[in-house]
């Protein structure tokens, strides 16, 4: 399901590196969707579809990067796989809810 080779050696250091940059990517998108765009929209005139248009190519990002991450801790053993599989999947699920309100504003424009 991963498409891991039979035999991995991967790198737990390089694991946990990747999860912390998804973990970033997925809190800019928060801070950008949530707090930067509501704030800074009517003061830089920012139109209704910038906020859904960000939120949707940072949530594309994110999900790429937590796939990326779940992939790296499965081939490197790490420990701790399976509980960041299931943190990751819980993002990936609010990711793909938030994706559908995006796209449901956008389509009301």
């Amino acid at each position: 399901m991963l498409f891991l080779p039979a035999v991995t050696a991967g790198d737990p250091v390089a694991a946990q590196s990747l999860f912390g940059k998804s973990i970033l990517i997925s809190g800019i998108r928060c801070l950008i969707t949530y707090i930067l765009i509501p704030l800074a929209g009517p003061v830089l005139g920012l139109t209704g579809t910038v906020g859904p248009v960000l939120g949707l190519v940072v949530g594309a990002v994110s999900i790429v990067f937590i796939v990326a991450s779940i992939r790296r801790f499965f081939a490197a053993h790490h420990k701790w796989r399976w509980h960041y599989t299931a943190i990751g999947l819980a993002i990936i699920a609010l990711l793909l809810y938030q994706t559908i309100v995006d796209i449901g504003t956008l389509a009301a424009t």
